[in-house]
């Protein structure tokens, strides 16, 4: 039952909620939004989601991915929760361990090695779960993050899911030993090296002892819709894309589909033209 989206760039210049409008009146599940504080044209991706759930009563919403680095995982868990509440369970939360170390550590973020940001992103997926369970007196001693006699609360309105963008083998053995999703970007040259990727988060699932299938797997999608010959993947008339994004959800296991092109024309094709074709080319639900 696999679902789509629209990836939504917090450029401040454009008329953003009118497009998560947009997204949500042409039968989209999803929007997910980039979260880079240090670019100046973009508005806040937390403040912009909060204002996308408060204009719409359907569409779901997550950051893809939230740079954790510079939002601390206690202030992220109260933040998730608050946003589920208020929207009636409406909120998912991905993370990424960090990226573009210039910018973060410009921004007044931390600097770290991939074994530091990897083991970060672990500890914060514990304090968050913590911070979710309407327990009190809480207590964690990581190496990065901790939680010192604190109480948790609100708790989130559904069983809210961590989802997270990882590529490397010790983040993608992570994200199946601890996650509820995976959320990479595709294009030619991961899509060739997606069954690999796929079976480093299954093997993490099974080793911690979990179904893989409790991965969900979330995979953004972006290129242009055209009405010419194809120019590669993802690049050509909506047949292609349709062929294409059903052998991600046969082969690949997509879950949820998450378009990422320009707003407009290319959102509208892709709700109107595309999805309706991959749904009729997948085989029945069992």
């Amino acid at each position: 039952m696999v679902s789509f989206g629209y990836f939504l760039v917090p450029n401040a210049a454009d008329p953003l909620l009118d497009t998560a409008r947009s997204a949500e009146e042409l039968g989209l599940e999803w929007v997910g939004i980039q979260d880079h504080p240090y670019q100046r044209r973009y508005v806040d991706t937390f403040a912009l989601m909060s204002a996308v759930l408060a204009s719409t009563s359907t569409l779901r919403v997550f950051p893809d991915v939230a740079c954790l680095p510079l939002r601390p995982p206690g202030v992220l868990a109260k933040t998730a929760a608050s946003l589920d509440v208020l929207s009636g369970g409406r909120f998912e939360l991905a993370l990424g361990a960090g990226a573009f170390w210039d910018a973060i550590e410009g921004y007044g973020g931390e600097r770290r090695t991939p074994g530091e940001s990897l083991a970060a992103l672990g500890e914060a997926i514990e304090v968050i779960r913590r911070l979710w369970s309407g327990e009190r007196g809480l207590r964690f001693e990581g190496e990065h993050y901790h939680l010192r006699g604190v109480h948790s609360g609100p708790v989130p309105a559904h069983d809210l899911g961590i989802w997270l963008g990882a590529y490397g083998p010790r983040a993608l053995h992570l994200t199946g030993r601890l996650a509820d999703g995976w959320v990479p970007s595709l294009d030619a040259d991961l899509l060739a090296r997606l069954p690999e990727l796929n079976d480093r988060v299954d093997a993490g699932a099974a080793e911690a002892g979990r179904d893989p299938s409790a991965v969900r797997r979330v995979f953004n999608v972006a290129g242009t819709i055209t009405d010419g010959e194809s120019n590669g993947f993802l690049a050509g008339p909506a047949a292609q894309w349709a062929d294409e994004l059903a052998a991600l959800v046969v082969e690949h296991r997509a879950d949820v589909l998450v378009f990422g092109g320009a707003p407009g024309d290319q959102l509208r094709r892709f709700a109107t033209e595309v999805v309706p074709a991959v749904r009729a080319a997948l085989p029945p639900s069992p």
